[in-house]
């Protein structure tokens, strides 16, 4: 009989995942750009490029990644300066004038050491990864704010993130996806965890996890023109809690098949 497999820690995870990882290249040509990000509770944060690797969200100035999985769609990710063990994912859709944030947020070891039963019984939910998204209009655009949407609801689909890292993952509702590691350092591996699925453009998807057992955050664009995906996963680095790994993550996409169901 082969042993059981275990749960890694997301420091381990994204060793795995980067020798000749699929991820896109880093976007260049952003320097010395700013965007107004105009938020649709009357916020509005400046964002000026200062190079390919520091921006000033506000004025604040942080490390940043920038990708474009299509043209005019910028992936931008970097840690939130005001939150602690938090980050902010802004997809901006420049020919549309939209964008969606996320501000994501690990919880602490007292969080995290909280029993699923426990949270139960305190009415809390299962993960204690925190995920807000906010929607906005980019500069002086007028563009309708991004939706949440139901269309990747009953795909499975395979995503190949390297020549040894392959995943398949079911969208089984609003609410919940299932995941299984078919190859890689999590082989055998398998949950459901809460997700969520906003709709970029035609057939491109921002698709969002939290998990419950190791406390993990995923960001990713999911392209079903391109068949690819590319975005980032947020955790710790071990469980000390003293360190964050948030690492670039891109695939190759596959639907395997679409199940619909008869009505009820």
């Amino acid at each position: 009989m082969s042993s059981e497999a275990v749960f890694i820690q997301v420091g381990a995870l994204a060793e795995g995942f980067a020798p000749q990882s699929h991820t896109l290249e880093q976007r260049h040509g952003l320097a010395g750009n700013t965007l107004a990000f105009h938020f649709s509770d009357g916020e509005t944060v400046n964002c000026r490029f200062n190079d390919d690797q520091t921006l000033l969200w506000g004025e604040q100035q942080v490390d940043y990644r920038a990708t474009s999985i299509r043209p005019e769609i910028l992936f931008i990710d970097f840690l939130d300066p005001q939150q602690a063990n938090g980050s902010i994912t802004l997809v901006c859709d420049r020919q549309q004038g939209n964008f969606t944030a996320v501000y994501g947020q690990l919880p602490d070891e007292a969080q995290v050491r909280l029993d699923a039963f426990s949270r139960v019984e305190q009415g809390l939910p299962l993960t204690a990864v925190k995920a807000e998204f906010r929607f906005g209009r980019l500069d002086s655009s007028t563009a309708p704010w991004p939706q949440f949407t139901d269309e990747l609801i009953g795909m499975r689909n395979l995503y190949t993130y390297s020549p040894t890292e392959r995943y398949e993952h079911i969208y089984l509702n609003e609410h919940f996806y299932t995941w299984q590691c078919l190859d890689g350092v999590e082989k055998g591996l398998a949950d459901v965890d809460r997700c969520h699925y906003v709709k970029v453009a035609e057939k491109l998807y921002l698709f969002v996890w939290r998990e419950k057992i190791v406390p993990t955050l995923g960001v990713v664009m999911i392209d079903l023109q391109g068949m690819r995906t590319d975005g980032k996963i947020l955790g710790y680095q071990g469980s000390d809690f003293n360190a964050l790994s948030n690492f670039a993550v891109g695939a190759h996409a596959q639907i395997l098949n679409i199940t619909q169901y008869p009505p009820g």
